[in-house]
């Protein structure tokens, strides 16, 4: 009888790369399966690689879920922001709208502070909110609504600028006019109804609380200007030559 010819040497090595090449197909498979994750087949996979109960299975893919394809960039289509996001979102924002130029952003224990500068909101010598005014209030409103439970208060501060360098404003037109803007950006915030108007404080401060110099025309500008502080929940009371020392102190 005619013995079997045995195996070539060195013939096993197929069988181990054809195993490595079907698990790699297999495991491709599965990433591009839940790219769009179906939770019933989710789910049973999960099951299958725990041995925990149902309950908790169920409480896994939930929370899988909820997590899924979540980015950096995603952050701002939340529902809701903690108050440290609020800081990245509005740069984000104004960026979008093109005010870079114009708006401060800063951010410190508790709190946030925008300067938004000269002309955003008002013409000279006007207490007008301008259209303009009214899309860059509309997207704060937005990115507020999302942190309002995190919030504590929003002071919205108005301020003038000398006009003539050498000569004060007169007190009873500068005082005013810084009082009508912060109003009317705060009525503004409040017909939104993103946040409780108990929240929110006009304050007015006319041409006495300066960051620049009147001299020049620059400097001006800067002063001409609406502030928002936004305050966390249980934040640290500050004053605010406090909030501008910390604002302010680089610029």
């Amino acid at each position: 009888m005619k013995r079997k010819k045995a195996p070539e040497e060195g013939a096993s090595w197929m069988d181990t790369y054809g195993d490595m090449v079907t698990l790699l197909l297999c495991f491709f498979v599965l990433l591009y399966s839940i790219s769009s994750v179906d939770e019933v087949k989710w789910k049973a996979l999960v099951k299958s690689l725990n041995a925990g109960t149902e309950q908790e299975v169920t409480e896994l893919v939930m929370k899988s879920s909820q997590n899924a394809g979540e980015t950096a960039e995603d952050t701002d289509k939340k529902e809701n922001l903690t108050f440290d996001e609020l800081y990245t979102i509005l740069k984000k924002s104004v960026k979008e709208i093109g005010i870079e130029d114009q708006t401060e952003i800063s951010k410190g224990d508790g709190f946030t502070f925008i300067s938004f500068r000269d002309k955003i909101f008002f013409d000279g010598d006007s207490s007008y909110l301008k259209k303009e005014g009214e899309t860059v209030l509309d997207e704060f409103a937005k990115v507020l609504k999302k942190v309002s439970s995190h919030v504590q208060e929003v002071q919205i501060i108005g301020h003038t600028s000398q006009g003539d360098p050498d000569i004060p404003n007169n007190v009873r037109n500068d005082r005013t006019l810084s009082a009508l803007r912060s109003m009317e950006v705060t009525v503004y915030l409040q017909e939104k109804n993103v946040i409780s108007p108990d929240k929110l404080v006009s304050v007015s401060y006319g041409q006495f609380r300066p960051i620049a110099t009147f001299k020049t025309k620059e400097g001006r500008a800067r002063n001409r200007r609406v502030e928002i502080l936004i305050t966390e929940n249980n934040a640290v009371a500050k004053n605010l030559q406090q909030y501008y020392e910390e604002v302010y102190k680089e610029k």
